[in-house]
């Protein structure tokens, strides 16, 4: 029993170890369609990048998808984006 609580720490410290050691969380920002110049919110931690390539990026990145919501609102707002 003392070797299964043991190994059940060893477990518990590599797992918080490999936590530390993450990457921090990616952000957000919004991409505009070339062709039909709607704005997209688009999740950095997604490791590709959209496709087809007709876009291009119209924003900083931000922290949360709340953030790039608002980002949204006021490109379109301003006429920069399209719904």
């Amino acid at each position: 029993m003392r070797r299964f609580f043991m190994l059940c720490a060893a477990v518990g410290v590599a797992a918080a170890a490999f936590v530390a050691t993450s990457p921090a969380e990616a952000g957000y920002h919004l991409i505009r369609w070339q062709n039909t110049g709607v704005c997209q919110i688009w999740d950095e931690g997604i490791p590709t990048t959209p496709w087809p390539s007709d876009f291009h990026r119209v924003s900083h990145s931000v922290p949360t998808f709340v953030d790039a919501l608002a980002l949204k609102e006021h490109a379109l707002k301003r006429g920069h984006c399209t719904l």
